[in-house]
Formats: C-alpha cells, sequence, structure tokens
C-alpha cells in the first residue's frame, strides 16, 4: 500500500510550534493549492488548504524559515484522526505529516534569506516509536 502526497502551495499563516515534554517538537501550518479550470468560457480558481505537521528537525527548519506566503514543496503521507468535541460529538482532521519541506520562494523574497539552508529532509519515522526500515517494506 502507498500513502503518499506530493503538494506544491503557499503557506497560509506563520507556522504554530509547540516544544513538547518529551523534548519533542512539532510545527504545525496551513498550506494553500490552487486549481484551475474553465467554466462557461471563464477561467475558475479553486483553492485547497490543507494541514501540515512537521517534528522533530522539521519542526525547527519550518520555526526557523517558514513564513506566511512562502512557496513550499511538501511530501508526506496523509493521516486522518478524530476526537469528541466538549458537546460530544465525534470530530475529524485530515492532515499531512511531511516527509520533506523545501522551500521555494527565492531568497531575495524571503525574510530569513542571509542563512537560509534549501530544504531539510525529515527523519526517517515523523511518527514516535513506529519506524518502518525501508528494506522492510512488502514489495
Amino acid at each position: 500500500m502507498v500513502n503518499k502526497v506530493i503538494l506544491l502551495g503557499r503557506v497560509g499563516k506563520d507556522p504554530e510550534v509547540r516544544h513538547l515534554d518529551s523534548n519533542s517538537s512539532v510545527a504545525n501550518f496551513t498550506l494553500a493549492t490552487n486549481e484551475y479550470y474553465v467554466k462557461d468560457g471563464a477561467r475558475v480558481e479553486q483553492t485547497e488548504w490543507h494541514n501540515i505537521v512537521a517534528w522533530q528537525s522539521s519542526a525547527k527548519y519550518v520555526e526557523d524559515y517558514v513564513r506566511k506566503g512562502m512557496l513550499l514543496y511538501v511530501e508526506g503521507r496523509l493521516r486522518t484522526r478524530s476526537w469528541d468535541d466538549k458537546d460530544g460529538n465525534k470530530r475529524y482532521t485530515t492532515e499531512i505529516l511531511s516527509n520533506s519541506i523545501f522551500i521555494l520562494t527565492p531568497k531575495s523574497n524571503s525574510q530569513n534569506s542571509a542563512s537560509q539552508p534549501a530544504a531539510v529532509p525529515e527523519p526517517e519515522s515523523t511518527s514516535i516509536g513506529s519506524a518502518t526500515p525501508a528494506d522492510d517494506l512488502p514489495f
């Protein structure tokens, strides 16, 4: 089975980074992707919003370099979570757990252009305690 997402889009707002008690960091931000089509002779733009989650070294990278409006290339996998809200209703969210993030905004347009690296790969596994070695794939 394959669970892979590749997105090219713009950051919707500055990332929110939390530093957890277990010496872990997690960054959350939204990414907007656009799709265009023609309807009744007019070009229509449809924007889709994606929730991105980055852990550990990628969270630090996001905290240091990613800002609202930047163009990013994001690879990751889909994850759907559920919880019960304060009224007891079941709620769901779908998010992308990032494996790698590449900033595509030219350095001259970025706020931290002096020391911005090109990209940072995510560690082998972004989920705590569930590493799958590359040679242990089912195909």
